[in-house]
């Protein structure tokens, strides 16, 4: 089965600036692709020019059943990270409103618009004008605006970067749902939200894929165990990370406060290390409160891809 997306070599310029840097990969159907990276590596202008927003300056993209030049927007639903709406308009009339812009005759419009109410659970609020709407209830009518016309991919700029708490976890929710009828691409920089609901990871750093693949396979290729100590006297900690160190080997040592943590990367050298460590501090009589062993994270594995 081919892609729903591919793209190649994919170029924005900006005068003597290379936004996006000739970046490869693709999007399969069915599943949810999370495009990772710190503010400034090149996410927006990315989704922009995927969406059709942005010309790219060199390179391809190639959608499933398209054909070369076709404009791919009818294909594509998009929700930019800052969304804005006619606040005197009702969720319902705004819904109706872009159904016809996309060529919706009034009856296909009125009936999708009341369908989405109900998938993304603003329903009771169809008749309320949107200025009075609460952020969460917003961004649950951008994702309807987004699927009027029933894409085949659903792409999302920083979905719940504005949200609070409880926006955030129901968004979050709801794209659970969604990616059950269609294709999700989405940015992010929050990587737990990332882990939830993504099932592939596209890293990208100063306009440059670094990290692609499945979730599954990015973490067996790249996990690392950890030892995490934790000292009940934090000031004391100074005189025990030498010797500490020394047992470390090839181990990466970090400390932050009463914490240190052993990043090993030989897995081989792990339970030498934590007998090894747990023999001496006792040696030291240190004043231990945890000790914990666990595996490296997708957010240790971004910030190392990020910093390179």
């Amino acid at each position: 089965m081919a892609p729903l997306m591919e793209v190649r070599q994919l170029v924005k310029t900006y005068g003597s600036t290379r936004a996006v840097n000739g970046i490869t990969f693709t999007i399969e159907a069915g599943r949810c692709t999370a495009l990772l990276g710190p503010n400034g590596a090149g996410k927006t202008t990315t989704l922009n020019m995927l969406s059709g927003l942005l010309k790219p300056t060199s390179g391809e993209i190639r959608f499933d059943g398209a054909t070369k030049g076709e404009d791919l927007r009818a294909y594509i639903g998009y929700l930019p990270q800052y969304t804005a709406y006619y606040n005197w308009m009702t969720g319902r009339e705004f819904l109706i409103y872009v159904g016809q812009l996309t060529g919706m005759d009034k009856r296909s419009a009125v009936q999708r618009a009341e369908e989405l109410l109900r998938l993304v659970g603003i329903e009771d609020a169809k008749h309320r004008r949107i200025g009075g709407y609460s952020g969460g209830m917003k961004q649950r009518l951008g994702l309807a605006q987004a699927m009027m016309h029933r894409p085949r991919l659903l792409v999302l700029d920083e979905p719940v970067s504005a949200l609070d708490p409880i926006g955030r976890r129901e968004v979050l929710e709801l794209m659970k749902r969604i990616r059950q009828e269609t294709t999700i691409l989405f940015s992010t920089h929050v990587l737990p939200d990332a882990e939830e609901v993504c099932d592939d990871v596209l890293i990208i750093r100063q306009g440059e894929i670094v990290i692609a693949g499945s979730l599954d396979e990015i973490r067996k290729s790249n996990q690392r165990p950890v030892i995490e100590l934790e000292l009940e006297d934090g000031e004391a900690l100074a005189d025990w990370l030498p010797a500490l160190r020394e047992l470390a080997g090839s181990a990466a040592v970090e400390q932050n406060g009463p914490v240190v943590r052993f990043t090993v990367e030989d897995a081989d050298e792990l339970p030498r290390i934590r007998q090894q460590l747990m023999t001496r501090l006792v040696e030291l009589k240190a004043p231990l409160s945890r000790l914990e062993i666990a595996r490296t994270s997708l957010e240790d594995l971004f910030m190392e891809a990020v910093r390179r």
